[in-house]
């Protein structure tokens, strides 16, 4: 930008540039529902407002903080609602920390079980390796002995 205003509306190539997104990205919001239709040129190229691009870096950030497009809808939505409640967002908010707490604690689980296999695989020319007993559904009495050697 060269200090000049910027000039409204864009065509699609610039609104997702100034969102931080992709053109691709901009046209699959649009399929969603996420954005209203946007004006066209005479020739049909699709024209951004600015209240579009803040819309875009809007899902932007939350894709970035791993809502699902069902819940970047809600709270579109409610952005765009100057008269919502806040309990309502913070309520969404708190159902995704919850969902992010489960699956941290699930991969964490996963990381223990793997943590556990390398530290049991000798890792040597032998073809004997219980990772891939594991992966392959070892009986159940390699796992306990799996389980009690860390």
């Amino acid at each position: 930008m060269n200090g000049k205003a910027q000039a409204w509306p864009v065509p699609i190539g610039t609104a997702a540039q100034r969102a931080g997104v992709s053109a691709r990205m901009v046209r699959h919001y649009e399929s969603l529902g996420l954005l209203p239709p946007v004006a066209r040129t005479d020739s049909g190229y699709r024209q951004y407002t600015e209240a579009d691009v803040h819309a875009l870096r809007f899902i932007r950030r939350g894709r970035d903080l791993g809502f699902s497009m069902d819940e970047i809808a809600t709270l579109l939505g409610l952005w765009q609602d100057k008269g919502r409640a806040s309990s309502q967002v913070k309520r969404i908010a708190q159902a995704h920390i919850d969902d992010l707490s489960q699956r941290i604690a699930a991969m964490q689980a996963m990381q223990r079980t793997l943590q556990s296999l390398v530290g049991c695989c000798q890792g040597d020319e032998r073809p004997d390796c219980p990772i891939l007993d594991d992966l392959a559904g070892a009986p159940l009495l390699s796992k306990k002995k799996l389980l009690t050697t860390n």
